[in-house]
């Protein structure tokens, strides 16, 4: 069965569910715990001390929130989802911190170039949030487009200037 915890970061409290093989759920800042607790329950996670697998992924994404560059490919993920999302997801971790790609250039570099949409959709249902770096994908012509986190396309706007995606950086008055 798996497990869940809440832990700090630099864009708010964020949730984890694991099992011994893997990370199978990552919450972004919800607007209460109750609310983390109650998506995370969803994947069946009650409240446990965190172990070393989990530790490790909780370290990783407090460092990549808070501007440094980490390696989520090694973290173990274990998700129940379509062939396609999967292969959505082998996409999108290829994607190195301080870039991006576009809905369609997912598509295309599964060999289905009219299935953009059909990845904004598999990046929608995507459970494990910045270990799969779907904030890293863009609409057609740099758009944010959507994000399905709690703060939509704001909280997506926040990660991608963390991380010094050009345009994305920090706003200033003049």
């Amino acid at each position: 069965m798996p497990s869940y915890t809440l832990f700090d970061t630099a864009i708010g409290r964020c949730g984890i569910a694991w099992t011994e093989d893997g990370v199978v759920a990552v919450a972004l800042p919800e607007p209460s715990d109750e609310a983390m607790i109650d998506y995370l329950s969803v994947f069946s996670a009650t409240e446990r001390p965190v172990d070393a697998l989990a530790a490790d992924a909780i370290d990783r994404i407090v460092g990549l929130l808070n501007g440094q560059a980490v390696d989520m490919t090694s973290i173990p993920l274990i998700l129940d989802v379509s062939e396609f999302d999967a292969s959505v997801y082998t996409v999108c971790s290829e994607i190195v911190r301080g870039s991006t790609l576009t809905y369609g250039d997912i598509a295309r570099r599964l060999g289905q170039p009219g299935a953009a949409q059909a990845v904004g959709g598999a990046l929608g249902r995507n459970p494990v949030p910045i270990i799969v770096p779907c904030h890293r994908v863009l609409g057609a012509g740099t758009e944010v487009g959507g994000f399905s986190a709690p703060g939509g396309a704001n909280t997506k706007q926040i990660i991608l200037g963390i991380e010094g995606v050009p345009g994305f950086d920090e706003p200033t008055l003049f």
